[in-house]
């Protein structure tokens, strides 16, 4: 089982790894963009928190069109 609490940049560490790009920031929040070739377009936004709270980090994993929370988590520490 994979740990739960992860820092925003190493969610943003793994995401950029997965071809996501930064499209923008406010303030303590980055925004990154991935372009499927097929056309679809998903938008991720990460608070840049030293830790982040479990229901951020499902949120970002919706956002990121992950279907398995608990594959997201693996995911990251694979990535980060």
């Amino acid at each position: 089982m994979s740990r739960r609490t992860y820092s925003g940049r190493e969610v943003v560490k793994a995401l950029r790894k997965m071809r996501y790009r930064p499209a923008g920031r406010t303030g303590s929040h980055v925004r990154l963009v991935y372009e499927h070739p097929d056309g679809e377009t998903r938008r991720v936004t990460v608070p840049m928190h030293k830790e982040l709270a479990p229901g951020t980090l499902r949120k970002i994993a919706e956002q990121a069109g992950a279907k398995d929370f608990d594959r997201f988590c693996e995911w990251i520490d694979e990535l980060s």
